[in-house]
């Protein structure tokens, strides 16, 4: 008995996962601007993932990834209020 549309064997990694997990991890370590691009290229690996009927795996590292680069954008407009109000503030 076989089921319609279930790939053969073990699911092959998306290629972006673990592009979308470095990017992720730079975002919140060293480079913020880095966050935006792993939350928008970890958004459309897991639609492609979720798409590909198991055909895809890596879908934690898509999804840790994902949540650095929220985490990464975040804390890079966080950064950018306090140096504006450090601006704004003068040399208080």
């Amino acid at each position: 008995m076989s089921i319609e549309h279930q790939p053969i064997g073990t699911p092959i990694e998306h290629p972006h996962a673990t592009t979308v997990l470095l990017l992720g991890t730079l975002s919140v370590f060293c480079c913020g601007a880095l966050g935006p691009v792993a939350w928008a290229l970890g958004r459309r690996a897991m639609n492609e993932i979720d798409a590909s009927g198991g055909a895809f795996g890596g879908r934690i590292q898509v999804m840790v990834g994902y949540i650095l680069g929220i985490v990464g954008t975040i804390l890079m407009i966080f950064v950018a209020f306090l140096f504006l109000m450090m601006l704004i503030g003068g040399g208080a």
